[in-house]
């Protein structure tokens, strides 16, 4: 079967949209073909820093032929009916419609249509300019003369090339003739920009890939990433080194070269100095280098590693000498900030009234840091104050939480007045990544305690579903209070998330608050610091959304919340995540989906009831109307089964609630093969829908099983 190469070679393409753009074009082609009537056996995406390529393999050489019948109005319809039935059908007269019978409704006109199939070229070349006019890049920007006119094709960088070829895998290939802004499909691509600008002839995939490698283009991504990381490891190997792995700059280092050449560069040993950090930051940001550091030592090394897109005739000894001078002129930068912020602020006395307000120490760097913070009235938000009064709020919260998480509260509060001091800080103004890192590196340096020092770095944890949650119990109560004041913050002046919308990351921050207690386990009643209902309505939201993320499933989370005893906490996610795993361990069993069964049942039928006039079921359950054995069976195992249940969840043994309950099973089972509950005397009828309430009442105290799905 035939298969089908796609270029589209650009100026260039941003580094991080590269990947999405090709998968784009993967979706939108092959979309196009199956609409199209097409199949094909296998599609792939590839990219460079110039072209999107797409190979796609065992494409039908022809569309179906398509025969479709379609029923129209009775022959004796009215003419209008008849007349729009022919022209959605594309007939011109009732002559070319075929009459059939139905034996009850009568005749009625039939439009049988038939519609070639076409040519897998012509569709190519029908669909593929829509396509590219229409490319979904995230930005966009138009060139040329023809700029000027409405209408005019907008692309990522100047499109400079279509190449489309059509063939068998055998033989000869067709260009798939079509134009776009006066760009004409073709056969020819270029190669590198430098080592191979002439133009290359192509017939298929392969020898595409083949032709393109040997004019310096490595178009597999991934290929591209194994050489990088390959000759990277090898280069500070012969050094004596290793590199500091940085899968995020990998892949946009990969993005920025078609035919990579890794060198190694060198700055001075001084510049060791600075935070490992924040140097290989200055790096990475300025320059999209690695770092290297000795084997088996945590400290960098004075070396570094950069990738080319060209092999120099000097060996890249230019390169290397120009990328240098760069590194060095950058790190100079930082570490001018690095020992700025170490020494006293030129305005001390201007922060005094805030230091004393604070009760923070002027002698030290990052005390000074915050008063001016507090000093400066920075605001945080326009109805919630200044950073000085949110910090204020959050040493006291995390104060009132650190006895509660097993915190020291003297230190929680010095560690929540720190944490936001590195925010006027050089080094953070120049790398906003390092907020956290380089206030923890600052609190060492001035001697604080090192739960101070953990609980200032880690209070913004976690800043995703991978990244890791505090373990310190000063740091936990930090970022719970840093937290829980943004969620009840903003909820108070009504800046809620709305659909896609979530500018200030309270989702996060909520899925935070939530992965802190359940992956260190601690058991917090989070109502007292949530002022509004709904914002617990939107805690029990992220925890279903955390909780099927883990493997729970959410028609579980929500019959917990629905159900439960008087009293059960519904703001102590431990102690709901607990019930969950607890009822998911029972419906694994035999004896669980049964009692679901067995539930339902009973709660349909006492529904039905319900919904007549009266009150059908006894107050209570009279024994001496028993007149089966199984109604004795149930009801005494109904009275142990409570018992059971009360110990248990007094002693939050969920797991001994659920073996209480899964005891019901049987005796239900036998009720129910046994016993007519709709018996005709009205009061046996009611003593027995008094027992099925009693079943309904003992599984609404663990949870509403009415909620679980199944």
């Amino acid at each position: 079967m035939p298969d089908l190469l796609l270029e589209l070679r650009s100026e260039e393409i941003p580094a991080r949209m590269q990947r999405k753009a090709a998968g784009d074009l993967k979706k939108l082609v092959t979309d196009a073909l199956v609409a199209a009537g097409l199949t094909y056996e296998g599609a792939r995406e590839y990219w460079t820093p110039r072209r999107l390529t797409l190979d796609i393999r065992g494409v039908d050489a022809r569309s179906r032929d398509v025969r479709e019948e379609r029923k129209g109005p009775r022959t004796d319809a009215p003419q209008k009916a008849i007349e729009g039935f022919l022209r959605g059908a594309g007939l011109s007269s009732v002559d070319e419609a075929e009459i059939r019978r139905d034996e009850k409704k009568g005749d009625f006109y039939v439009a049988v249509i038939q519609t070639p199939g076409r040519p897998a070229e012509e569709i190519v070349a029908d669909v593929m300019p829509g396509i590219i006019r229409d490319f979904p890049w995230p930005k966009s920007m138009r060139w040329g003369s023809a700029s000027r006119e409405a209408g005019s094709l907008r692309w990522v960088r100047p499109l400079q090339s279509i190449l489309c070829v059509f063939g068998p895998e055998q033989g000869e290939t067709v260009v798939v003739p079509f134009e776009v802004s006066g760009i004409a499909s073709g056969n020819r691509t270029v190669g590198h920009r430098f080592h191979a600008p002439e133009p290359i002839t192509v017939r298929r995939f392969e020898d595409y890939a083949a032709k393109l490698e040997k004019a310096r283009v490595i178009l597999d991504a991934e290929r591209r990433k194994d050489i990088i990381r390959t000759d990277a490891q090898t280069l500070a190997f012969a050094q004596g080194l290793e590199v500091v792995e940085d899968e995020g700059l990998l892949e946009e280092v990969s993005g920025l070269v078609e035919w990579p050449v890794v060198l190694m560069g060198a700055f001075d040993a001084a510049f060791l100095a600075i935070p490992p950090e924040m140097i290989q930051l200055t790096i990475r940001t300025n320059q999209k280098c690695f770092v290297t550091r000795r084997r088996g030592e945590s400290g960098l090394a004075d070396r570094f590693l950069l990738v080319a897109n060209i092999e120099a005739a000097d060996g890249g000894a230019e390169i290397m000498r120009g990328n240098g001078k760069v590194v060095r002129a950058r790190l100079s930068d930082a570490l001018y900030f690095w020992n700025t912020d170490q020494q006293d602020l030129p305005d001390l006395g201007g922060l005094q009234h805030s230091a004393e307000n604070l009760g923070l120490d002027l002698g030290r760097p990052l005390d000074q840091r915050l008063a001016k913070l507090d000093a400066l009235d920075v605001t945080f938000h326009a109805k919630l104050g200044t950073q000085g009064a949110r910090v204020r709020r959050i040493a006291d919260l995390a104060q009132a939480l650190a006895p509660l998480v097993g915190a020291d509260p003297r230190a929680a509060r010095r560690a929540a007045l720190l944490a936001k001091a590195d925010l006027t800080t050089e080094a953070v103004g120049e790398f906003p990544e390092l907020q956290g890192l380089m206030g923890r590196t600052y609190a060492a340096l001035q001697g604080e305690d090192a739960s101070v020092q953990a609980a200032i770095e880690d209070h913004y944890k976690p800043l995703g579903p991978t990244d890791r949650v505090p373990t310190d119990r000063v740091a936990i109560a930090v970022a719970l209070a840093d937290k829980l004041d943004m969620l009840a913050g903003f909820w108070s002046i009504d800046e809620k998330p709305t659909g896609s919308k979530d500018p200030y990351a309270l989702r996060r921050a909520a899925l935070g608050v939530i992965r802190i207690l359940l992956e260190n386990d601690i058991r917090l009643r989070l109502g007292g610091f949530l002022p509004a209902g709904d914002l617990l309505s939107f805690f029990h939201d992220r925890l279903k959304v955390q909780m099927r993320d883990s493997g729970a499933r959410p028609d579980l989370v929500d019959a917990v919340l629905s159900g439960g005893r008087d009293g059960a906490a519904k703001d102590d996610v431990v102690d709901i995540a607990r019930r969950v795993a607890a009822l998911g361990a029972l419906l694994d069993t035999e004896d669980g989906r049964n009692l679901v069964a067995a539930y339902r049942r009973a709660a349909n039928i006492l529904a039905a009831e319900e919904r007549k006039d009266g009150a059908p079921a006894a107050a209570a359950v009279d024994p001496s109307r028993f007149v089966e054995a199984e109604e004795r069976a149930l009801s005494s195992a109904v009275d142990n089964a409570q018992a059971a249940l009360s110990r248990a969840l007094a002693a939050e043994d969920y797991a001994a609630a659920a073996a209480a309950l899964a005891s019901l099973r049987a005796p239900a089972d036998a009720f129910f093969e046994t016993v007519l509950v709709n018996a005709d005397d009205p009061a046996l009828r009611a003593n027995r829908l008094a027992l099925l309430s009693r079943i309904r009442s003992a599984t609404e105290e663990v949870a509403d099983f009415s909620r679980i799905a199944g």
